[in-house]
């Protein structure tokens, strides 16, 4: 049918522009998720979008429900839905589903602006804290008591400048 090539010329399209883009995930050839900000960029957030029979003369199906975004009030979310589906309106008609993501993109900052962060200090800061006495030659023990092994598992997770790799803590949606 005409509307399959449509659908098929635009899977196509998403999958050239995002070839290589991590953020980018095709769940299945009508439905593709896009993840808006960095990994472990506390305002970033994850929008899936799903192309029902009658698309793109109907809107797509919008959701959040992602479990990376589950730290997003609902409220932000449904502000978020709000925006997408002005831009779905806007587009009707039209192959989108790239247009929604380049939106979504270009106003992370203000889609997110209520988005309460949370601020974790990182581990690595508080080694200190609570022993201000202990002299430097037992803390080069401790140190050294990672085995060979431990050290190599270490190396292999992060790269060489001790950041984990991108990705390390996604979840696998198709299990």
């Amino acid at each position: 049918s005409v509307l399959w090539s449509v659908l098929q010329m635009e899977l196509e399209a998403l999958r050239s522009i995002y070839e290589g883009d991590g953020c980018f995930r095709e769940l299945s050839p009508v439905s593709f998720q896009y993840r808006i900000g960095e990994s472990g960029d506390p305002k970033a957030f994850l929008i899936e979008v799903s192309w029902p029979e009658t698309y793109p003369q109907t809107a797509p199906v919008i959701s959040m429900d992602a479990f990376f975004n589950n730290t997003i009030s609902s409220a932000i979310k449904q502000s978020i839905l709000d925006k997408l589906m002005v831009e779905v309106e806007a587009n009707l008609g039209t192959a989108m589903t790239y247009t929604l993501f380049e939106y979504a993109k270009d106003n992370k900052e203000l889609l997110m602006e209520n988005q309460r962060v949370n601020t974790v200090t990182s581990v690595s800061n508080n080694t200190a804290i609570g022993t201000p006495d202990v002299p430097a030659s037992k803390k080069k023990d401790k140190k050294e008591q990672l085995s060979k092994t431990q050290k190599r598992k270490l190396a292999d997770k992060t790269d060489n400048k001790g950041e984990l790799p991108r990705g390390w803590n996604w979840v696998d949606v198709i299990k």
